[in-house]
């Protein structure tokens, strides 16, 4: 079963900072997930549209640019980071798993990524794109037809992982509350991959290997890693 860090190893570091991302990189994590923010200019990895929660700064994200937004303090005296340069601080090393949050300039997005692959700084099979917003998965399978996609949901639907086999999805994000035998069976038999979040907690952890989930999003990425590696001796 992967671990992936969720928003870095975000349950001892600022969320979505250097400090939370290298941490996890450190790990040996199977992969990071971040968030990412649509700024006036750029794009800013940041979960929330307002600044409030994470940084000493007010005010709407995407109404900001970016210069403006990394000038708060996002916790430790960590900042904001731009998505360039997560992708250089990870150079790689890791399945890197962006989760878009709301509607934005998809195309400059995808203009980013692209630049960054040609030239070498990311791979088309280290990253993963998810989102609640099916519709931008849809638009970016269909003007990016490599990359992998995971459709995000917190509930299990009547016909379980149908909506993410029509998106031609990589793999299901699924609510750790809002899983079960049926949901993961019918995600096999799909040919989808299976991600819970945000799962914490042992009795947790060993809910989802019980499950046979292929991978968790986790705020304590080295507290799964030791459980997994008890699990496995």
């Amino acid at each position: 079963m992967k671990v992936f860090a969720h928003r870095g190893a975000s349950g001892l570091y600022p969320e979505n900072t250097y400090a939370a991302i290298t941490a996890a990189l450190e790990l040996g994590v199977d992969g990071i997930e971040i968030d990412i923010q649509s700024t006036l200019d750029g794009f800013a990895v940041i979960h929330d549209t307002w600044l409030d929660r994470t940084t000493n700064g007010q005010g709407k994200v995407n109404k900001l640019t970016l210069a403006e937004v990394q000038q708060y303090d996002a916790g430790d005296g960590q900042f904001v980071p731009s998505l360039e340069q997560v992708f250089q601080w990870v150079n790689d090393r890791v399945l890197l798993n962006l989760e878009l949050k709301h509607t934005f300039a998809l195309d400059k997005l995808v203009k980013l990524i692209e630049h960054n692959v040609y030239s070498g700084q990311l791979s088309r099979e280290n990253l993963l794109i998810s989102s609640f917003d099916h519709h931008q998965l849809k638009w970016l399978k269909q003007h990016l037809p490599w990359v992998k996609i995971g459709a995000l949901t917190s509930s299990i639907p009547l016909s379980y992982c149908e909506f993410a086999e029509r998106l031609n999805a990589y793999s299901v994000h699924v609510d750790k509350n809002f899983i079960n035998d049926e949901y993961v069976a019918d995600a096999k038999a799909r040919n989808l991959k299976v991600f819970a979040y945000t799962v914490d907690k042992q009795e947790d952890i060993e809910d989802m290997i019980a499950f046979g989930v292929d991978g968790i999003f986790t705020n304590y990425p080295s507290k799964a890693q030791t459980l997994l590696l008890q699990k496995s001796t």
